[in-house]
């Protein structure tokens, strides 16, 4: 039992899986983060370019 416990303790592949899903979840969090913003400027974008060509057409 002391045997198995002590290997439980030096066995460092628990927490190096720990440190990739911390690290994940991180860049994962971070690319939703940039998605939501590029569309919501992208999305102004296309509004404010549509306000534009529709006032173009209505003043011809």
């Amino acid at each position: 039992m002391d045997r198995l416990l002590l290997r439980l303790l030096l066995d460092e592949d628990g927490p190096t899986a720990v440190e990739y899903a911390v690290m994940l979840a991180l860049i994962v969090g971070l690319c939703v983060g940039a998605i939501t913003f590029l569309g919501t400027q992208t999305n102004g974008a296309f509004e404010d370019s549509q306000t534009k060509i529709n006032a173009a057409i209505a003043g011809s």
